[in-house]
């Protein structure tokens, strides 16, 4: 038995939008079920503790492998991972239940997939929950572009654009990878202060530094790293990392698309720590989201499902509680 298996519901797959969907489901088949969206580098997996909890509530919860990652398919095109296929994805999924409306939670691209959700499928989602990723309308300047002026050509989106180039990094040592990026909040703000005149978030070069053997802010115990590790070592990165290869291409097809979110309950929780998507990230959003409630999570860093999953779960299910009666 895989650590997977050992910490996670039986796989469920589903033929999706001209791919095969594995995923996870908790908790009783009524009701408006919640599709829990995960990040990079991540899985399903990253939801364990929701699943759980939304099974002990009495909460019908989905939680795939997203295109490209775990036991999901991984297409070759980079053009395959935009996000016209990776929403279509998730509409395919409700097909495949029956469902006619989900409600949506990402985290990191997970939350972008979601909020664009609601602007590409409004009538396939009943409510979206934020965490971490706020909803950006969508900027006047290519993000790639935007990106690498703010930050320099060697921050880890900029470089991911380069093909294969961070595939290889990320790959040649999977362990040391997802225990350099799995940490609490003080490790990865460390690793995003830039030395005096290079990049920001120049993770290539602060992973290739990195002393695996430093046990810092470790955030997984052994057999949850276990979960992480034996499965990028089967897939590589290379479907999860073409997502952000897609952001120049998702800007260009969004052009015209509407910059505000109306008439739908929305739930946006951001964590005091996250060096990457910090809370004044979200701080516009009371004005471009028309029903909106927000929350910040004190001393959490980027993994917030991971790392404060009593309080996600807390704040999830009380507005479920008051939004989506069951």
């Amino acid at each position: 038995m895989t650590a997977m298996e050992r910490q996670m519901p039986p796989v469920k797959r589903a033929a999706v939008n001209g791919i095969e969907m594995a995923y996870y489901e908790a908790g009783p088949r009524e009701g408006t079920p919640v599709v829990f969206c995960h990040g990079f580098p991540e899985l399903a997996f990253s939801w364990r503790h929701q699943l759980k909890a939304f099974e002990a509530a009495g909460r019908w919860a989905i939680a795939p492998d997203q295109r490209g990652y775990g036991l999901t398919s991984r297409p070759e095109a980079v053009t395959d991972y935009d996000i016209e296929h990776l929403t279509g994805d998730l509409v395919g999924l409700l097909d495949h239940l029956g469902v006619e409306k989900a409600i949506f939670c990402g985290h990191d691209w997970g939350g972008i997939v979601v909020w664009q959700m609601a602007l590409m499928h409004p009538d396939r989602v009943a409510g979206v929950i934020g965490l971490n990723t706020p909803f950006m309308p969508r900027s006047p300047f290519d993000p790639i572009a935007a990106m690498r002026m703010r930050f320099g050509p060697d921050m880890y989106i900029v470089w991911f654009q380069t093909p294969g180039d961070a595939d290889k990094v990320l790959g040649a040592d999977v362990e040391k990878t997802m225990r350099f990026f799995m940490r609490r909040a003080d490790g990865l703000q460390r690793a995003a202060e830039p030395a005096e005149g290079e990049s920001t978030f120049a993770f290539k070069d602060l992973l290739q530094q990195w002393d695996p053997s430093d046990q810092g802010g470790q955030l997984l115990t052994a057999d949850e790293l276990a979960a992480f590790v034996e499965t990028f070592q089967a897939t590589g990165f290379t479907g999860g990392v073409n997502w952000y290869r897609n952001f120049t291409r998702n800007w260009e097809r969004s052009e015209g698309q509407a910059g505000r979110i109306d008439g739908l309950p929305c739930l946006m929780i951001t964590a005091e720590l996250d060096a990457v998507l910090s809370p004044a990230m979200a701080e516009h959003m009371p004005g471009v989201v028309g029903d909106l409630e927000m929350h910040n999570i004190k001393g959490s860093g980027h993994w917030t499902q991971q790392e404060k999953p009593e309080e996600v779960n807390r704040l999830a299910l009380d507005w479920l509680a008051r939004r989506f009666p069951s």
